[in-house]
């Protein structure tokens, strides 16, 4: 209600003056307190990995970046591609390959090296209810209902296609804050309420569908990309426990960018705090991350996520380049060259992960990870067969 709306209401009216600045305290302090101007100027900054060329970040007044050779993609075709489009059409499933607009849809829907196509299957529907600013997947306050199909749905066409290594992921569904009435009193006062879209935020409906598809095919190995449950321990454990092989959560960015790149319900602490309650459901699960590079991230930001997920107890880890969907979206800062990602690998592995996938291509759900990660299911596998048998 504007101003001059309310001065023709002829009704007692009271003006709030909200401040301009939206950062915590913290912050606030922070900026007060932290380095001056000649701590840049002694430029006494540690430079480890490669740096990047000035032609490829983002000068002030460029409105978009020009993509790189090695971030050219063939476009969507063939046989394998139509039949697996024309099969997720008839079953009404979405993926996030879709959804959000992959760079790598060519090469994992059409086959790839050995020939098997597969798709990152996205539950509870299409449209989430946050908004993060890097991700093209739609966005509701009030999505429809869950299909109670989907489950079975999803597990006839995993069995249908054949594979032995299945990505499932979801949209977020919990909830917002809404207006709920708007009340022209001596006060003018707005009322306002939280609502909650799925009161379990469809951690049930994720579980069952991981216990569909095992049903269908039990030697398959499931992954599950989740979303963080607003850090709610018996939900993260519903999903643990569900009978899935590898549990991502992705971290996304480093933890002094999660304001700018995601929707202020993710925390940095809680999805850290997600996959540790995750380990400790089932010890033996194998517990992945991502990390988006090319959003103005430095350095040492970078080594101190890959730090917080060791501390973490994280199995894997990938490492890619942000690509802008749209342009409404997060524009890129910088475009990452190969060579620093090959830096990051070799970070990764230093640091004791189990498997780090870092490229500029690489994705969450990559399927070039797959086939390293089954490795390491296996032989977890047949180290647990030897001890029963001893």
């Amino acid at each position: 209600v504007g101003f001059y709306s309310l001065r023709k209401m002829s009704v007692p009216y009271r003006i709030f003056v909200r401040s301009k600045s939206t950062l915590s305290e913290e912050k606030r302090f922070f900026l007060a307190e932290g380095p001056g101007l000649g701590a840049f100027l002694s430029r006494h900054v540690e430079r480890t990995a490669p740096t990047v060329p000035e032609t490829l970040r983002r000068q002030k007044g460029q409105k978009r970046l020009r993509l790189p050779k090695w971030l050219k993609t063939s476009i969507p075709k063939g046989k394998e591609y139509s039949r697996l489009k024309s099969s997720l059409r008839t079953l009404q499933l979405n993926t996030v390959c879709e959804e959000a607009k992959c760079p790598n849809i060519s090469e994992c829907w059409g086959g790839g090296e050995n020939g098997t196509a597969t798709a990152t299957i996205m539950l509870m529907g299409d449209q989430c209810t946050r908004g993060c600013r890097f991700c093209s997947v739609k966005t509701a306050r009030r999505p429809p209902p869950l299909d109670p199909k989907e489950p079975e749905r999803t597990a006839e066409a995993i069995a249908q296609w054949g594979v032995d290594y299945i990505v499932l992921t979801s949209v977020d569904r919990d909830g917002d804050t809404v207006l709920l009435e708007y009340s022209a009193d001596a006060m003018c006062t707005i009322d306002f309420v939280i609502f909650v879209d799925l009161s379990d935020f469809g951690s049930a409906h994720f579980a069952e569908t991981v216990r569909k598809v095992k049903q269908r095919c039990p030697s398959i190995l499931v992954e599950c990309l989740t979303p963080d449950f607003s850090g709610q321990v018996g939900l993260i454990e519903q999903v643990a426990m569900s009978g899935l092989d590898v549990y991502a959560h992705n971290i996304e960015t480093v933890e002094d960018l999660h304001w700018l790149v995601r929707d202020p319900r993710a925390k940095y602490r809680q999805s850290l705090d997600v996959l540790k309650h995750a380990k400790r459901s089932v010890p033996d699960l194998v517990t992945k991350s991502s990390i988006m590079l090319g959003v103005g991230e430095t350095n040492q930001q970078v080594l101190q996520t890959l730090l917080d997920l060791r501390k973490a107890d994280v199995d894997c880890v990938t490492l890619g380049q942000y690509i802008q969907p749209t342009k409404y979206h997060l524009k890129v800062k910088e475009f990452i060259p190969p060579a620093t990602f090959k830096y990051w690998e070799d970070v990764g592995n230093q640091l004791g992960f189990l498997y780090t996938a870092s490229g500029p291509l690489v994705r969450s759900s990559y399927r070039a990870g797959e086939y390293y990660i089954q490795n390491i299911l296996k032989d977890r596998r047949k180290e647990s067969e030897q001890e029963i048998i001893k």
